[in-house]
């Protein structure tokens, strides 16, 4: 792979034809994970709505002829966004990396891994942790004489929704570490406005969880954890000062920001997919 200082330029109608195929080997990964969770996806199903199975008195209900079908098919492909990530980010840096310098690559490649691997343990975190406690919590309070009966297509997109919300709130550290390191905003700037943004937590808490206290603070304590530990990591350095490592210049930050653009529109790329998939075949 040539990078920025080996790289010779290249017409706009080479990178469009790159940009192409890589974002069809995406695809063509995710549909392929897709295909290949398709006869689990029973299994897979009940393996995601046991931590509410088991706060129910019965079972959960199917409002639409439909919805027996379509929630596994689009749990699946939930599923398979999720497994095929590592591969789609690939495809990403292959697009990438050759606009930046070599040093530049060293440094963003254990901040997209590190990325992941957090990304993941959001969802870990949400499922083994959060869930038990809010479906507890959410059957304790119902009122006598009503029976809890939850809709596996409402459930689905709770989850879902607390799937991406803990996820991206995982992000934190590596959001600290790439702001300070890039000289986008000093370490000392983000120690003084902490208690602005603890506020701040808690109201992307509010927005990003279910209208409950119990769920906005199960979001809002971890992003803080999170908060102080890229805080930790960043010890000792500023913007770009003599000790800063090279190559966290002016040109990074936009580097860095065309990445969270990448992945952001990747996540809502993938939202979208999933409701036009469910629009579909609810439309057949």
């Amino acid at each position: 792979m040539t990078y920025a200082e080996e790289d010779q330029p290249r017409p706009i109608v080479e990178h469009l034809l790159e940009l192409r195929g890589c974002t069809l080997r995406a695809l063509i990964a995710v549909l392929a994970v897709f295909l290949a969770c398709l006869p689990f996806s029973r299994q897979i199903y009940e393996g995601l709505s046991a931590p509410l199975q088991s706060q129910l008195p019965g079972g959960m209900i199917a409002t639409e002829v439909a919805t027996p079908l379509l929630v596994p098919l689009k749990l699946c492909f939930f599923v398979a966004f999720c497994i095929a990530i590592p591969y789609v980010l690939l495809q990403l840096w292959r697009f990438i990396a050759p606009g930046l310098y070599r040093r530049e690559a060293r440094m963003m490649l254990p901040l997209v891994g590190s990325g992941v691997a957090l990304f993941f343990s959001g969802i870990a975190f949400a499922y083994f942790v959060v869930f038990p406690l809010i479906f507890g919590f959410f059957v304790s309070v119902a009122p006598d004489g009503v029976q809890v009966m939850t809709d596996i297509n409402a459930y689905l997109n709770f989850v879902i929704k607390l799937f991406f919300a803990f996820g991206l709130a995982f992000e934190t550290p590596v959001l600290i570490l790439v702001l300070v390191r890039s000289g986008a905003v000093e370490r000392r700037s983000l120690i003084e406005k902490r208690p602005y943004l603890v506020v701040l937590f808690f109201v992307v808490g509010m927005l990003m969880t279910p209208p409950d206290i119990f769920s906005q603070v199960l979001l809002a304590v971890p992003m803080w954890l999170l908060f102080e530990l890229g805080l930790f990591l960043t010890r000792g350095e500023g913007g770009e000062t003599a000790e800063s490592p090279p190559g966290w210049g002016l040109r990074h930050p936009f580097l860095a920001a065309c990445l969270c653009g990448l992945l952001l529109g990747g996540i809502l790329g993938a939202l979208g997919m999933l409701a036009a998939f469910e629009h579909l075949f609810g439309a057949l």
